[in-house]
């Protein structure tokens, strides 16, 4: 979501006659598109605002201004403390309010004025702004569907700063999709914070879900790839499973985060599903779809977690068998309701689940990936690999693939003959 979001705020900026530049000494506006869903990632920002004040105290000396913005969730989370904490800081925008940053830039400039705020939650005017921004070239995009989030996690900060769950008209995410396809993509990934979710209510009450929203997109002829992310277990519905059993340009893999592997703590995070409601769910998909492979999410530490609930965890993590995982200590966001229990895990535990965890993880991991050797996948190739000539890609199963010799294979999809199985990546030869 953060990579959409940075793509249009640049597309906002060059029509307003800014060039990006990948080197922050030229920048004359640096923009921190920040995540509050860490807390390291939220506490890194205030380090890179110390490195930006020397930079911009050595950029004055030479009579050159710099225009710092801090936008994203942390905005929306800390608000004016940014200001406080950082006076480096010239604007604040939350991510539902960064369409109006242009208008900030010119009051900032034209008028002189020392600081800038916006936290208002106008997703709908967003996207009527951002709808007439050129899209993104590229053979993969992004393309937000969906924001905000009703489930209320407890560990959860998303319902704070991206607000309720709103879906976009179906119609304009179709029209958005044939300008990306114009544009030469092949694979896009439908993005929002619960996106199975999805669901417009049309003229007289017709409804569109997340799997019809693919079928429309799958209609593209120029489009061989259809991704989302991410989703919520309890809203996956029938239309989406019949999506993956029916729609062979939606690809064989899903991000479907569980949390936990015991029924204590998922009632506790406010999850409203246990275990064997998550274990049917992903039976139901390998019905329709034999070839489908998972990914989760799970987060340990989580206030009040046992030993035998840790070891619930492992057990459902061999049962399902993901082909990859993320893992995180449980973080203390400030505001949800797991920051106030009073049972919190104490680090060193945490630091020990996490390296039991994570080693399980990349076993399943490697696992998975042994089954592609002398197996041929189709692989979209995006980027140069580190050695002359050597190119990289995706998988259906978002494996990353390399060969050598394949520059002229870049922005091509193509089949690869898997001769060799690492953890986190996969050799092949061109077919």
């Amino acid at each position: 979501m953060n990579v959409y979001d940075t793509s249009q705020m640049k597309n906002m900026l060059r029509a307003k006659g800014f060039v990006y530049t990948e080197g922050i000494n030229e920048a004359d506006l640096i923009i921190l598109n920040t995540c509050h869903i860490r807390e390291k990632a939220s506490e890194k920002i205030y380090s890179e605002l110390g490195k930006i004040k020397i930079l911009k105290n050595q950029r004055k000396k030479n009579n050159l201004d710099t225009i710092t913005v801090v936008a994203g969730c942390v905005a929306q989370a800390e608000g004016e403390e940014i200001f406080r904490r950082a006076p480096v800081v010239d604007i604040v925008v939350g991510p539902q309010s960064y369409q109006t940053l242009p208008a900030m830039l010119e009051n900032i400039i034209n008028d002189n004025q020392k600081q800038q705020i916006n936290l208002e939650f106008e997703v709908d005017k967003k996207f009527d702004f951002l709808k007439e921004e050129e899209y993104p070239q590229g053979i993969s995009a992004f393309l937000t569907i969906q924001e905000g989030c009703d489930k209320f996690c407890k560990f959860c900060c998303v319902p704070y700063t991206r607000g309720a769950e709103y879906s976009r008209p179906s119609h304009e995410v179709f029209r958005d999709a044939m300008k990306i396809a114009a544009s030469g993509t092949k694979e896009i990934t439908l993005l929002g914070q619960n996106v199975s979710a999805y669901e417009y209510t049309g003229p007289e009450n017709t409804k569109v879900k997340l799997g019809e929203l693919i079928r429309l997109v799958a209609s593209l002829p120029q489009i061989e790839r259809i991704r989302y992310t991410t989703s919520h277990p309890n809203d996956m519905q029938d239309d989406l499973i019949e999506a993956h059993r029916e729609e062979k340009k939606l690809m064989p893999f899903l991000h479907l985060p569980v949390q936990s592997g015991s029924d204590k703590i998922l009632k506790d995070m406010n999850r409203k599903h246990n275990s064997k409601q998550y274990l049917e769910l992903i039976d139901k998909f390998r019905k329709a779809r034999p070839d489908i492979a998972f990914s989760s999410d799970f987060i340990v530490g989580y206030p009040g977690e046992t030993e035998q609930d840790f070891k619930d965890t492992l057990s459902l993590i061999k049962e399902v068998g993901y082909a990859q995982c993320y893992s995180f200590k449980y973080s203390m966001r400030p505001g949800t309701p797991a920051a106030e229990a009073k049972n919190q895990i104490p680090e060193e535990v945490k630091t020990a689940r996490i390296l039991e965890i994570q080693e399980l993880i990349n076993s399943e991991q490697q696992k998975f990936n042994n089954n592609f050797i002398g197996r041929t996948l189709s692989v979209l190739f995006d980027r140069n690999g580190r050695y002359e000539g050597q190119v990289i890609g995706k998988s259906e199963y978002m494996q990353s693939v390399h060969i050598d010799n394949g520059k002229h294979l870049i922005n091509k999809i193509v089949q690869v003959k898997i001769t060799k199985s690492l953890q986190n990546s996969l050799t092949g030869e061109l077919v």
